[in-house]
C-alpha cells in the first residue's frame, strides 16, 4: 500500500461521502448513551459531520493515520470474518479515536466504537461495518454537546 497525497485526498472525500450512514449511526449511538446516561445530547447535523471530518483531515499527521486506516478497512476481509476479528477491532478502535482527538475524547471514542460496532453489520468486507462504526463513534465524541464537556471540573 502506497500512500500519497492523492490517497489522502480520494480517502477524506469517501469518509465525506459517508454522511448518510454514518450520521443516522451516530445519533442512534447518541441517543442510547443519553438514555443510558440519564443526560440529553442533540443530535448530529449532516453539515455538523463534514466540519468534523474537514477538521481531521486538516491535521496532516492525523488526515495521513486516519486515511491510512479508512483504506485498510475498506479493503479488508477475511475468510469467515473471525481470524480478522482482531485486527478490524484493533484498525476501527484506532480510526475511532483518530477522529475523536486527543484524550479524555480519544479514549471514549474507543469505548463508544465497540458500543456502535453492535448495531453494524454486513458490509461489503470485514472491515465495512467496524469503518461505519468507527467514524460514527470518532465523530459523535468529537461534536460538542454533552453536558459532561461544559466545563464543570475545569480549573477557574
Amino acid at each position: 500500500m502506497e500512500v500519497s497525497r492523492a490517497t489522502v485526498r480520494a480517502e477524506r472525500e469517501w469518509v465525506h461521502d459517508r454522511a448518510e450512514e454514518v450520521v443516522p449511526l451516530a445519533n442512534a449511538v447518541r441517543a442510547d448513551l443519553a438514555t443510558v446516561f440519564d443526560t440529553e445530547v442533540p443530535p448530529i447535523s449532516p453539515e455538523a459531520y463534514h466540519e468534523a471530518v474537514d477538521a481531521v483531515f486538516a491535521d496532516e499527521p492525523r488526515a495521513v493515520n486516519a486515511a491510512t486506516i479508512v483504506a485498510l478497512l475498506r479493503d479488508l476481509d477475511v475468510a469467515d470474518d473471525y481470524p480478522g476479528f482482531v485486527i478490524d477491532e484493533y484498525l476501527g478502535r484506532e480510526l475511532a479515536a483518530i477522529v475523536a482527538g486527543e484524550q479524555p475524547l480519544r479514549l471514549l471514542a474507543e469505548a463508544t466504537f465497540h458500543y456502535a460496532d453492535l448495531s453494524v453489520h454486513g458490509g461489503s468486507t470485514a472491515g465495512a461495518d467496524d469503518l461505519d462504526a468507527a467514524l460514527a463513534a470518532g465523530v459523535q465524541t468529537r461534536i460538542p454537546g454533552w453536558q459532561w464537556r461544559e466545563g464543570r471540573f475545569g480549573v477557574e
